[in-house]
């Protein structure tokens, strides 16, 4: 038979990962990619010696054994990366003069808890022995739930077994539901704030990170984003594949209701047996197949689904080392003035990023730092349009904001700042045309969290949508399963033995 070839829309972690894998595979792939590196949101920049970060955080499966691990192993992502583990997943200082710590050891976290809140001492432990039965189970994620056999299901729901009683408690509540529960006065106001995550968000998403970290297989990769982008990138290279950067793909040719090619910006087309979009979600069934693909169900997705904000990133180089801070993911502050962001944001605390952990992000004795603020995607958006010049302004004005603030906190940043990078709404729409610039999709909620999104288009044949736009939560994760599992899909539709080599 012969080999079916296959056109990737998008060049992120998603597109690159289903790549590699349809490589392996024996499929011929081509990749198409607006912006002129790979990675799409999984992405870094250098100014003038520093590397400022756009994505990674932590990386789940970042230590051998776990399913995860294996699918980093198999696109080349994890074996030369050196791994830093850190012991605080927030750090926040409180107004009152107080700090809190999210520690990624459960009873170094459950302390915390009991120094706040000693009258929610049920609650707490409830807490953390879901963090601890959680930190036991290695969930399946090599195949994709629909194409496990009765065999791996029974065997998953024997290891599992000692989450029933968990969920029974916490698998229907929201963050904010839990929250709610408390009766101290402060973590029944301040527990979403101080966990960094969003209400709507299921309390198991949170016990299922907080059990990865606190066994050390959600650590920080040495490089970033930009390094992990370029890993798969290689293996995909080096597995035949090609990757066309610089070309938006505008339209999804159809014929007789079978995808059949696309059309890029330039009028030119390109043909094969299967097209797989990688892109963003909203873009490929509203523009490139100009919603004549969809349902109630996926249209209820984009009418319903409550999207991650966009943002905006504000990245300093400062010639200056930060010594004796907590060692934490994200360090939190509050501010005596607000910082005034755009007409819709304005913001009380600073989260920041210090890199004294990343040697590569800066040179020796300087430190790359990076902040993120919720910003208005429509005002920066037409701003940009409409008046360029203030639009420079007002990206000036917020970074001498945050270098003041920075300043009156830590002392000898203002004249040490070498370089200054923002990135708004607008740039997020940019590089990688985000709907709404979005930076992970769809927040997972408890009404959504376990909804299987339909991964192919009512009457379209021979396409498949793959990434965060069909997974509410998104991430690196979702990337890595979902070329996997498109090629398992593929595999098994055309008879082939399935193979990671």
């Amino acid at each position: 038979m012969e080999n079916k070839k296959v056109i990737i829309i998008g060049g992120g972690m998603t597109g690159l990962s289903a790549g590699a894998y349809l490589q392996m595979n024996g499929y011929q792939t081509e990749i198409f990619e607006m912006h002129n590196i790979p990675g799409g949101l999984c992405t870094g920049w250098k100014r003038k010696g520093y590397t400022f970060d756009g994505c990674i955080h932590w990386l789940c499966g970042s230590s051998p054994g776990s399913e995860m691990y294996t699918i980093w192993e198999e696109l080349g992502l994890i074996q030369d990366k050196m791994i830093v583990d850190h012991e605080i997943f927030k750090h926040t200082e409180l107004e009152d003069g107080r700090s809190f710590s999210v520690y990624v050891n459960p009873d170094k976290l459950e302390e915390e808890l009991l120094k706040f809140a000693p009258e929610d001492k049920e609650l707490i432990e409830e807490f953390i022995k879901g963090i601890k039965v959680f930190s036991k189970i290695d969930l399946p994620v090599l195949k994709s739930q629909e194409m496990l056999n009765i065999a791996e299901l029974t065997k998953f729901g024997l290891k599992a077994f000692p989450l029933a009683k968990v969920m029974r408690k916490l698998g229907k509540l929201s963050l904010g539901d839990l929250q709610n529960k408390f009766r101290n006065p402060f973590l029944k106001a301040n527990f979403v704030r101080l966990i960094g995550m969003y209400e709507e968000m299921p309390v198991t998403a949170l016990l299922y990170t907080l059990a990865l970290l606190s066994v050390k297989d959600a650590g920080y990769p040495i490089g970033g984003s930009l390094e992990l982008a370029k890993s798969v990138e290689n293996k995909y290279l080096s597995l035949g594949g090609k990757v066309h950067y610089n070309t938006k793909v505008e339209k999804i040719i159809v014929d007789n209701c079978i995808a059949k090619g696309i059309e890029l910006a330039d009028g030119s087309t390109h043909y094969a047996d299967i097209i797989v979009s990688a892109a963003d979600g909203h873009y490929t069934i509203y523009n490139m197949l100009k919603g004549e693909f969809i349902d109630k169900e996926i249209e209820g997705y984009y009418n319903n689904f409550k999207l991650f904000p966009s943002i905006m990133q504000v990245s300093l180089g400062i010639a200056r080392e930060f010594a004796n801070i907590p060692d934490a993911i994200t360090y939190h502050f509050s501010i005596d003035e607000p910082l005034y962001i755009d007409p819709q944001n304005t913001s009380n605390e600073i989260g920041i990023k210090i890199y004294n952990f990343d040697p590569t992000f800066a040179p020796k004795g300087k430190t790359a730092v990076t902040m993120y603020f919720d910003a208005d995607y429509e005002y920066w958006t037409e701003l940009k349009k409409e008046n360029p010049e203030k639009y420079a302004q007002e990206k000036d004005r917020v970074a001498q904001q945050v270098i003041d603030r920075l300043e009156k906190k830590f002392g000898e940043v203002e004249d040490k700042v070498e370089i200054w990078d923002i990135a708004t709404p607008y740039t997020f729409v940019r590089y990688t045309n985000n709907w709404k610039a979005s930076f992970e999709g769809f927040i997972p909620t408890v009404e959504n969290f376990n909804v299987k999104m339909k991964r192919t288009l009512p009457g379209l044949n021979n396409f498949y949508m793959i990434g965060q736009w069909v997974q509410p939560g998104g991430g690196i994760p979702t990337a890595g399963m979902h070329g996997r599992h498109l090629a398992l899909q593929l595999c098994k539709k055309d008879g082939k033995k399935f193979i990671t080599k």
